[in-house]
């Protein structure tokens, strides 16, 4: 029987999590030939879980607690390290625990892997939910994305991964600081489905405005070298064209230099170490039974 290995990780937010276990149950009611397992990294929350219970369509749920909190890339990163290496599985799972990565659009992604198997499948956004200013920010983020290093990331961790892909990630040292940079980098080809940002289930978003700008250069910093060679490109171009720029011209070449020095220290966060050693950071492993 196939399996499927579902990943979240989560920071004290237990009522979400348990509002999305019975949400995910109702949509994989269908897939009687799919085993489902269910991962739940504890990124050391300082709240105490409620009482976690397995619905009816999981074959196992297990409760991964980390000893110190290292962030939700690094969760995810510990995870899939963990899956490779300790389960039995086909395709991986990866979503967000607050109800955001909406859990009915699970069904269009094992349908999208059926029609390739060998192909993982990331969910593209197509709608935002969030605030005007938020949205605006992601455009600007996707624009600089783009400009400087060529590529087109309009997804976040919400993907299923084949088995193999998932040996691919394993050992990138970008995981550690980036999901979606990596997959970008590394995954070829790639399927993707349409995707609508959900609500979150309870209380305000945990990312902010500090923490967006970080996960947003962590990604750009995934294809460094890319960005290091445009951006001289560019500083080359605005040379010749200051003579008809004038200031403006100085300015763009002053933002270029910033910009790189920023990329330059947020991809000191791909730290091969500490990814190869994140076991080191688990605590305990519970089983829920019931």
């Amino acid at each position: 029987m196939k399996r499927i290995i579902i990943l979240i990780p989560v920071f004290n937010d237990w009522e979400s999590l348990n509002k999305l276990l019975g949400e995910i149950n109702e949509n994989i009611q269908s897939f009687k030939e799919i085993n489902f397992e269910c991962l739940i990294v504890n990124d050391a929350s300082t709240i105490q879980p409620t009482e976690l219970k397995k619905p009816s369509n999981f074959w196992s749920i297990e409760l991964l607690n980390m000893k110190e909190n290292r962030g939700h890339a690094r969760c995810n990163a510990f995870g899939i390290r963990y899956v490779f290496k300790n389960k039995e599985f086909d395709n991986l799972i990866l979503m967000d625990g607050d109800g955001e990565d909406r859990p009915e659009e699970i069904k269009s992604l094992i349908e999208k892997v059926k029609e390739d198997p060998s192909s993982s499948v990331v969910a593209k956004r197509v709608k935002r939910s969030e605030g005007a200013l938020f949205r605006l920010l992601y455009q600007i983020h996707k624009f600089i994305t783009f400009v400087f290093t060529g590529q087109n990331i309009n997804f976040g961790n919400y993907s299923l991964l084949t088995r193999n892909d998932v040996e691919k990630l394993h050992t990138k040292t970008s995981l550690w600081s980036s999901f979606s940079g990596s997959v970008k980098k590394n995954l070829k080809p790639l399927n993707e489905i349409n995707s609508i940002r959900g609500q979150r289930y309870f209380g305000p978003s945990q990312m902010s405005l500090l923490k967006l700008i970080i996960h947003s250069l962590s990604i750009i910093a995934v294809f460094k070298y890319q960005v290091f060679l445009r951006s001289t490109l560019m500083l080359i171009t605005l040379v010749f064209l200051n003579s008809y720029l004038g200031i403006l011209s100085i300015f763009f070449q002053i933002f270029i230099v910033i910009f790189n020095l920023l990329i330059f220290i947020v991809s000191q966060r791909e730290k091969e170490k500490d990814l190869l050693n994140s076991h080191n950071n688990l605590a305990d492993l519970k089983k829920i039974t019931h």
